[in-house]
């Protein structure tokens, strides 16, 4: 008998319409024939007043999934909607369109690096049972492309979670078979059931560190030529995720932008396919000597010719913002924007951050006692070290942060990537404070704790703000995801933690809130007000 084992899924939500998505699998007797699947919208739960319905014919070609962009709703209503096929009904999902200008406030959870064998997603069963949610975000890394014994994978086996396929994924069905795992999962079922997701693609629903041609992971000699791979990650990621496509011709090209109301403009942006040059790697600026030629590094980092986004989608970018009205523009991206940078005694692996935090404090308390190298070390500039984000692409961030001053914009951007929480205010080359960078932890990857095995949480987070000047926050420990939530007088952020993923049963806080203001002389990081 036919089944509905992946659950349902809606995204991309307008004020008249969404995607319903839903996957068939067919008893065994009727694979490789069509099926036709009935769909509807009701107001409530019990599926009675509806207002919406039609069907959709599937098959193995588009591996059994279905899409549907169901029309004809009301702006910022919630809606119910559920599938049949065979007299085989799915489970009932929830869903809610984009509101009228007039809509006050605007929340949001923002999730990603959901990593299978890493551990439970705790962190989705969370955000399911939140009753006040307008729509989540997935930042990217909804998958991870590693074989069974890669990345993250040490508890797979006692968690019941080993990677399906077994192997790196490289082709199509690949890729088909790992999307089928992650949505067999019942947490991020839930999750799918409850909001309405809006998603962009990062690197591991393709391959480690891609950009434009490759992947730092993809040996063309051993794995094939990248563009196949690619092209069967991307078809993957268009069959089992709710997102509606701009231009049908064009399946790479996924930057695309939501109006809530007058509240906020949400830009989902591509940092990794569309315009991405490769990453620069550090390693090739050190002579036979070891010495590091720091100023044509600076000088490649801040090339012209270096391209995140590449020139449409930031002439595109523009003009979404230009003609937004609304009182926030907000990214929804992949990397961290915010400067990064460490000191230069920390970046050429001549003084790790432990030692550096401590010699900091020493010179506090004792200058005097610090030798000649020590105040050498303290008296360096700083140098980016994680290429792969706008650090590595120095002038692409500039360009976006030269468009929010000429339009006078308040600007807000949202990063995942790292598995780690931060907090950052956001300047451009001369100094001027441009935003602010809210960057959610990971569903479950595993963040900086690892490298810090022997030193308290706390203390590495309180470390990483001392060293890098623009951070006001951080949390390396933990695993959880945020609840953005915009006003025309603020933009708060919640941080919500879970307290394991080792285990189903589970405890979860908000840990951590902050908060920006709007208009010139505001647009920075500060506490929440008590309420």
């Amino acid at each position: 008998m036919l089944q509905f084992l992946h659950g349902v899924a809606s995204g991309d939500p307008l004020q008249d319409r969404v995607i319903l998505w839903t996957r068939v699998t067919p008893a065994s007797a009727q694979e490789g024939i069509e099926q036709t699947v009935y769909w509807q919208v009701a107001t409530d739960a019990a599926m009675q007043m509806l207002v919406a319905q039609g069907s959709s014919i599937t098959s193995a070609a588009r591996d059994y999934t279905v899409k549907v962009d169901a029309a004809g709703l009301l702006p910022g209503h919630v809606y119910y909607y559920q599938f049949s096929a065979d007299g085989v009904h799915s489970p009932i999902g929830r869903t809610k369109t984009l509101p009228r200008a007039d809509v006050r406030q605007v929340r949001m959870a923002v999730f990603s690096c959901s990593n299978y064998p890493a551990g439970f997603f705790n962190v989705y069963a969370d955000a399911a049972r939140q009753n006040d949610i307008d729509v989540a975000l997935h930042i990217g890394d909804y998958i991870y492309e590693y074989e069974s014994t890669g990345y993250a994978s040490s508890h797979a086996e006692a968690l019941g979670r080993i990677s399906e396929p077994r192997e790196l994924l490289l082709q199509l069905e690949d890729y088909r078979r790992r999307y089928a795992q992650y949505r067999s999962d019942p947490d991020l079922q839930a999750v799918h059931a409850a909001l309405p997701f809006i998603t962009v693609w990062d690197d591991h629903e393709f391959a480690d560190d891609t950009w434009r041609e490759g992947s730092v992971a993809h040996e063309t000699r051993k794995h094939g030529p990248f563009s196949l791979r690619k092209q069967a990650a991307m078809t993957a990621y268009h069959e089992w995720l709710p997102i509606r496509l701009p231009d049908s011709s064009s399946p790479e090209k996924i930057y695309r932008s939501f109006d809530f109301g007058s509240v906020l403009s949400l830009h989902m942006l591509d940092t990794r396919l569309v315009g991405r040059d490769q990453q620069l790697m550090m390693s090739s600026y050190y002579d036979a000597q070891r010495n590091f030629d720091a100023e044509k590094f600076r000088h490649d980092v801040s090339s012209p010719r270096r391209q995140m986004l590449g020139s449409e989608q930031m002439a595109w970018l523009e003009q979404q913002v230009q003609q937004s009205g609304a009182r926030w523009q907000v990214l929804g991206q992949q990397v961290l924007m915010a400067r990064m940078e460490y000191p230069l005694a920390i970046a050429m692996g001549k003084c790790n951050c432990t030692d550096y935090s401590a010699l900091k404090k020493r010179a506090v308390r004792d200058p005097a006692a610090l030798g000649k190298k020590e105040q050498d070390w303290l008296g360096t500039a700083t140098l980016p070290c994680y290429m792969d984000s706008w650090d590595g692409y120095q002038h692409d961030r500039e360009l976006v942060f030269g468009m929010m001053q000429r339009h006078r914009k308040n600007l807000v951007v949202l990063a995942g990537d790292t598995h780690n929480a931060w907090a950052s205010d956001l300047h451009d080359a001369q100094g001027c404070q441009i935003g602010v960078e809210f960057a959610t932890a990971s569903v479950s990857s595993p963040g900086m704790e690892g490298a810090y095995r022997d030193c308290d949480p706390e203390d590495v987070a309180a470390m990483m703000v001392d060293l890098i000047a623009p951070l006001y926050y951080a949390q390396t420990s933990k695993r959880g995801y945020m609840i953005v939530t915009a006003s025309h007088e603020q933009v708060r952020c919640d941080w919500r933690f879970v307290d394991t993923v080792m285990q189903r049963e589970f405890v979860a806080a908000t840990e951590r809130s902050l908060r920006t203001l709007p208009g010139p002389g505001n647009r920075r990081i500060e506490e929440c007000a008590a309420s």
